[in-house]
């Protein structure tokens, strides 16, 4: 299959890729470059070209498909929550306060105020 080739998209990732292109010439884009970035963004949506319906696949049983994403979840959570506490203990001394936040959101709104009239 040369690069580039389309075939292997199923219908609906077809059309989301012309749908996409359509709206990045519409915001000025070249029609090259708004092909590739549909393209691009179909398949980071879609995790690339999938087969028809009729395509035949071997699957992975549910089973083990949940079981090993449980193993890994679990591992994961348990080094970052260690990791975490530790560091949350450490930085609550400067931690800052309820005043604080408040003055500085004043001062946002004033801020963004000022700069619509302006």
């Amino acid at each position: 299959m040369p690069r580039g080739d389309k075939s292997k998209y199923n219908g609906k990732q077809k059309r989301m890729a012309e749908h996409v292109e359509e709206g990045y010439e519409k915001s000025g884009v070249s029609k090259r470059e708004a092909q590739r970035r549909a393209w691009a963004t179909v398949n980071k949506q879609t995790g690339g070209a999938r087969p028809g319906p009729k395509a035949k696949h071997p699957r992975k049983s549910a089973k083990s498909a949940r079981s090993s994403t449980r193993s890994r979840s679990t591992s994961r959570s348990t080094s970052r929550s260690t990791s975490r506490s530790t560091s949350r203990s450490t930085s609550r001394a400067g931690a800052t306060t309820s005043a604080s936040r408040s003055a500085a959101a004043k001062k946002g709104w004033q801020t963004r105020r000022a700069n619509a009239k302006g």
